[in-house]
């Protein structure tokens, strides 16, 4: 769930909220964790989406917004959360997908950018595979378990730093097997929780974090005119605001992008995938 970063610490926000989706445990039974740390392997792309330049000693780039002054875009994006260890629930009919929102944004042909942890793409292979095989919509990483990567992150289990790089390759793996053929190479942490430590673990992969400057709070939102009030008056140009893909977690989501959509284009805003804004940034191809 959504967890908004300002500094390169484990800041998170809705703590409340990420205790509740996230629970402790050991990794899921059915999908057991690599053996050890592997050796860094550069993130394959078949079509060169822009990404950031590393930064000092190879630490892995943050991505927050695009530029100010080059016009009203904005990207929406969308965590499609899962945890590890919570096969049981979505066994027991919790819905961690959101089949109407995803309808939605095709129907309003607003693009996006989809963060996908590998739990979810191995339980919802054919939404992944769809979203996978759309252009208006575009898939990145957001680990495979869905651990935190720091040890302060409001209750989620965390992932071992000789393991942060192959939660992000396994992720990567899972979302490929599920039918998604070019995921970019773009990394959310789990929670939006990172310090100097992961960002080192994660040098080499060729992914840019991307984190966000708009909080939707649609995490276990139930009022929607709430939600899209908060991310109407946080927008600016350039913006990056996350919301989820979640049913169980962000029920209101859905109602609440019908009318931020309308609205923020009434106001001359131009929806874009995140791709479009680290583009314009200058970024490297």
């Amino acid at each position: 769930m959504i967890r908004p970063v300002r500094r390169i610490a484990a800041v998170c926000a809705l703590g409340a909220a990420i205790a509740a989706c996230g629970t402790t445990g050991a990794p899921h039974a059915g999908h057991p964790a690599p053996a050890g740390p592997a050796p860094a392997k550069p993130v394959p792309s078949v079509t060169h989406p822009p990404t950031l330049s590393p930064g000092p000693g190879g630490l892995t780039p943050v991505f927050e917004n695009g530029p100010r002054t080059r016009g009203k875009t904005v990207a929406l994006t969308f965590d499609a959360d899962m945890t590890a260890d919570e096969g049981p629930r979505a066994a027991a009919g919790e819905h961690f997908d959101n089949p109407a929102l995803i309808a939605t944004l095709r129907s309003l042909k607003v693009p996006a950018t989809v963060f996908m942890t590998g739990r979810w793409a191995d339980e919802y292979p054919a939404e992944a595979r769809s979203l996978g095989h759309d252009p208006q919509f575009e898939v990145a990483n957001h680990s495979y378990s869905h651990y935190a990567f720091t040890g302060d992150c409001y209750g989620l289990p965390t992932v071992p730093a000789d393991r942060m790089r192959s939660e992000v390759e396994r992720a990567y793996t899972a979302i490929r097997r599920a039918g998604v053929p070019h995921p970019l190479p773009y990394f959310r942490f789990p929670g939006g929780c990172y310090d100097r430590k992961a960002l080192r673990a994660l040098g080499g992969l060729g992914v840019t974090a991307v984190q966000w400057d708009v909080v939707s709070g649609d995490a276990f939102a139930t009022d929607a005119d709430a939600v899209a009030r908060q991310v109407l008056d946080g927008v600016k140009p350039g913006s990056v605001v996350v919301m989820h893909c979640t049913r169980s977690a962000a029920p209101t989501t859905e109602r609440a992008v019908r009318t931020v959509v309308p609205e923020l284009r009434k106001r001359g805003y131009r929806f874009v995938k995140v791709s479009e804004l680290i583009g314009a940034t200058g970024a490297r191809r």
